[in-house]
């Protein structure tokens, strides 16, 4: 096993280690959610789960999404106009939008004229924003996340791994909640 995991104590819920690098910060957990925009199940966990978690844990819980997607037929360009809100520090609120445009308003074409919408609505430049997606890394940051995804075995979205190398099959708010404060407990034991 790579990285930091707990050598005294194993949090507390439901969970298996993944041979994967700790991305663990103390006194923060980081929620990897392996979602696909056009996925009803992620829209719900998005609303549900992640946000109740966002609202009890504050800044000590860092939720990123990794675009994973598993519902055949759609265009990649919510996952690239998500990483590139994402690298313009605007990630989360890009995020939102995204679920909201497919799931609510049950738009799923986005053009450029709904992109600048979008866009301007999160504040960023929608020039700069343009040619980012245009530059390719967008799609590149897809990829890798999608092969990382892969290599872990998910096959299902929404799937969470808590930071970096610990993966939560029961995605019940209950358990994620027990262990991101078992975790958050043991840095204070460890400091």
């Amino acid at each position: 096993m790579s990285g930091k995991f707990y050598a005294s104590e194993n949090p507390a819920g439901e969970y298996r280690l993944i041979d994967e690098p700790s991305l663990h910060q103390p006194g923060k957990v980081i929620l990897l959610e392996f979602a696909d925009f056009y996925c009803p199940h992620c829209h719900m966990f998005e609303n549900v789960v992640t946000s109740r978690l966002k609202k009890e844990f504050g800044n000590r819980l860092e939720v990123r999404l990794i675009g994973f997607p598993v519902i055949r037929g759609k265009l990649p360009t919510a996952f690239e106009m998500y990483e590139q809100a994402r690298s313009m520090g605007k990630g989360p609120d890009m995020k939102k939008l995204l679920f909201q445009t497919i799931h609510v308003k049950k738009i799923h074409i986005f053009d450029k004229t709904l992109r600048s919408l979008l866009i301007a609505k999160t504040g960023l430049n929608v020039e700069k924003f343009e040619q980012g997606l245009a530059s390719g890394k967008p799609y590149k940051n897809l990829e890798h996340g999608k092969a990382w995804g892969e290599r872990i075995g998910v096959t299902h979205t929404p799937t969470v791994v808590l930071d970096g190398n610990i993966r939560v099959d029961n995605l019940d708010i209950e358990n994620i909640r027990i262990l991101i404060g078992s975790i958050l407990d043991q840095d204070k034991h460890d400091n």
